[in-house]
Parts: structure tokens; C-alpha cells; sequence
């Protein structure tokens, strides 16, 4: 099985209590972790979609994904925007990943029965407070870096296994597809999970269903209910 989740925002080493932002996120790390352990099986994968930990050192971070290294499970990891912790580049962080925790970024994974690949993303022009001067240089390069994501996953992929695109950004904006989409449906992708959307509005209007091909799915533990959910659309190769 491979299942997937994103914004666990876990705060073991200095605690952030997240029910400020909502009653219903009271406990969320205790509700995941429960329900992690009742669907996961040891050999299945669970990828996760970004803003991890809410540390802003490597050091308070390995407190959360030592947690996340003790559930069951092969794991797969790519940064979101609050993961602070992570800003060296990707290569240079994996030696410090625990065991069962792997990250990418503008590069891919093999799974055995599929391959993921993917990247930060980031704020695109469509979206309100997009700034032309500071945005458009990281929108620019976390577009090449999908790019290269998806040529790794290609390759690995060979067009016999399902790719499986990450992106903690949403890859459409009221309903309308950025250039991210617009890259994704080009791939031949069969899945892209992605996280980063906490509002009730905003929960209502992600894309959580297949266009063009590809099976979009919002993995925000809020929005799925604190607890990995299977990956959609891996059938389709």
C-alpha cells in the first residue's frame, strides 16, 4: 500500500499547541499517530507532502522525524513552506534523515510498485499577495526543479509503473491550473498529492479528483481526518 498524508506540523521539541488554530487540532499528533498505526503495515510507504515539523533547527527537528521514524512504514518526504529546519539544499540534509525516512527535492523515488518525485512548489501568479519581486525568482526555480522531479521519475518509471508527483503547494488556484498543472498533466503523471490548504473555503474548493488524467488529492492531516489516506489513481499505468 502506499498511503499518504501532509502538514503533520509535529512541535515535540518545543511544543506549539495547534488547537489555536481550531479545536479540531486538538491532539492531532496523538489522533495521527493512531491512526498511523492502524492502517500502516510495516512494508508500505506513506508519503508526506510537506510542513513536517514547526522547528526551526535540524537539531529540534530530528525530535519529530525520529516520531515519524517509529511508525510503520517506509516513508518519503519533501519540504513545505514552514519547515524552516530544511533550508540547506536537500541533498546535504539526507545523511541526517532516521532510517525509514527519505527526502527529495527535484528528484525521485522508486517504491517498487511506483515511482514518486516532486518539490516544494510555491506561490504562483494566480495567488492573492503574489509578489513579481521576491516570488517570481523562487516561483521560476521551483518550476525547474519540478521539471528535473519529473524527468527522475520518468526515467525510473519507464512508462510501466505510476508516477506519483508531490508538491506541499496547490497546484491550482480557484479551481484553475497554474503552471505547475499545466507541467503535471504534461508528464503522464497518475497521482499528485499535495497539502498547505487549512481553511473551511479553501478545503471546499481544492482539486481532490482527476483532471486530465491525474488523480489530484489534498493530503492536509486536517482535511483527511489526521490519519494517512491510500493514494488514488495508481491504476492508471
Amino acid at each position: 500500500m502506499i498511503w499518504t498524508i501532509s502538514d503533520l506540523h509535529l512541535s515535540h521539541a518545543h511544543p506549539k499547541p495547534m488547537d489555536i488554530f481550531g479545536a479540531h487540532w486538538r491532539d492531532h499528533a496523538t489522533r495521527i499517530a493512531t491512526a498511523w498505526r492502524a492502517r500502516v503495515a510495516p512494508d508500505d510507504w506513506v508519503l508526506i507532502a510537506g510542513d513536517i515539523s514547526w522547528a526551526l533547527k535540524l537539531a529540534d527537528a530530528l525530535v519529530d522525524l525520529r516520531w515519524i521514524d517509529a511508525l510503520p512504514g517506509r516513508k518519503v518526504l519533501i519540504r513545505g513552506n514552514h519547515d524552516y529546519w530544511c533550508q540547506r539544499k536537500v541533498g546535504s540534509m539526507r545523511r541526517h534523515m532516521p532510517p525509514s525516512l527519505n527526502l527529495i527535492g527535484a528528484d525521485a523515488f522508486d517504491l517498487g510498485s511506483a515511482v514518486a518525485c516532486g518539490t516544494r512548489g510555491w506561490v504562483t501568479p494566480e495567488m492573492p499577495g503574489y509578489d513579481a519581486v521576491t516570488d517570481e525568482p523562487i516561483y521560476r526555480r521551483e518550476l525547474g526543479m519540478l521539471d528535473r522531479a519529473i524527468a527522475h521519475g520518468q526515467q525510473l518509471a519507464a512508462n510501466k509503473r505510476p508516477l506519483i508527483i508531490m508538491l506541499h503547494y496547490p497546484p491550482f488556484v480557484n479551481q484553475q491550473p497554474t503552471e505547475f498543472a499545466h507541467r503535471i498533466a504534461a508528464s503522464g503523471a497518475s497521482a499528485c498529492i499535495y497539502g498547505h490548504l487549512h481553511r473551511v473555503h479553501d478545503h471546499q474548493n481544492a482539486i481532490n479528483h482527476t483532471i486530465n488524467g491525474v488523480a489530484y488529492q489534498l493530503t492536509s492531516a486536517d482535511f483527511i481526518g489526521f490519519g494517512p489516506v491510500a493514494v488514488r489513481g495508481l491504476n492508471s499505468v
